[in-house]
């Protein structure tokens, strides 16, 4: 029989849900484990020699809720030891073991190794297809500029190499993009690419769509996509907004100010998930350096987002 600790005995006497507690029994019913541990327990340590690992289960829910919470390797360890629905969460008691923020560092080092953030958002979104969320009624791409640190006062003396400046408007930023493709209908994102702040986003387009769509639809930045090369074979309406200052000239004909505005209205729907991403997860600045690290981070976030935005489509369906 298992003892109760204090805090655990205190737990069970509150009067109230917080809303953390409501927030992770949300995801515990959202997110597909038994799906994602059988993607990721081939390559999961079994601890043949020296100290076995912690369940596969316990340490993917901690690394899900460090990415809930944007928290650091010693956060996530502290925030284990000091909050009783956390570790409920990730089945852990303080009488037995907690994860140090080694443990934590290492699962999260594994998951990249094995490239296990694409893998993750892609069977997210197989779960939802199956469930009869549909990816292919047409297309909206965007990228966001996430920034990074632009001091120079770590080991190399400079800045990330990985990163770069790029300006937008009269303002200059410093860090990386994140270019995703989103479904016309639903919201949805069914892709993803990082790459330095300074690439047009224009040239990452090509990967965003996945051959389904009939309509594609994109902000003035994409002017002249239908052109490039590597979308000449793509039988697609291309409803590209028009540049602000030849809208500007066009504020008598009512017919093309219209357009525009039925265009704005669908393409809005891309904004949803950057604003899951920077706003309601907290992840604005990267975290690592280079892109891979902060690549394999996006790509479940925007998983986590097509799983709670999808809670919504599924009632209304």
């Amino acid at each position: 029989m298992n003892q109760l600790s204090f805090a655990e005995a205190e737990y069970a006497n509150k009067k109230r849900t917080t809303r953390r507690e409501r927030f992770l029994a949300r995801m515990d019913n959202l997110v597909p484990w038994d799906a994602l541990e059988s993607l990721i327990s081939p390559d999961y340590p079994k601890g043949l020699n020296g100290r076995p690992p912690y369940p596969l289960s316990t340490m993917l829910r901690v690394h899900c809720m460090q990415l809930f919470y944007n928290l650091s390797d010693p956060m996530m360890e502290d925030s284990l030891y000091e909050i009783e629905s956390m570790r409920r969460f990730a089945g852990l008691k303080l009488t037995k073991n907690i994860p140090d923020e080694t443990t934590i560092l290492n699962f999260r080092r594994f998951l990249e190794k094995h490239n296990l953030g694409s893998v993750i958002f892609t069977e997210i979104n197989a779960h939802l297809q199956v469930q009869g969320l549909s990816f292919s009624s047409g297309a909206i791409v965007d990228a966001s500029i996430i920034s990074a640190p632009t001091s120079i006062k770590n080991k190399e003396r400079k800045r990330d190499p990985a990163m770069h400046q790029t300006k937008k408007g009269n303002q200059w930023h410093f860090g990386m993009k994140l270019h995703i493709g989103v479904d016309s209908k639903t919201g949805l994102v069914h892709s993803a690419v990082s790459t330095a702040a300074n690439k047009h986003d224009i040239t990452q387009a090509d990967q965003l769509l996945h051959g389904q769509e009939k309509e594609v639809f994109a902000d003035a930045g994409y002017v002249g996509i239908a052109k490039r090369d590597e979308h000449q074979d793509r039988e697609v309406d291309w409803k590209v907004a028009m540049r602000p200052g030849k809208r500007k000239k066009m504020f008598k004909c009512a017919k093309e100010l219209a357009t525009e505005k039925d265009k704005s209205s669908v393409r809005a729907k891309v904004e949803h998930p950057f604003y899951w991403v920077k706003c309601f997860f907290g992840y604005s600045k990267v975290r690592y350096r280079g892109l891979e690290k902060n690549n394999s981070r996006l790509y479940m976030l925007l998983g986590f987002t097509n799983l709670l935005r999808s809670q919504k489509l599924l009632l209304a369906g």
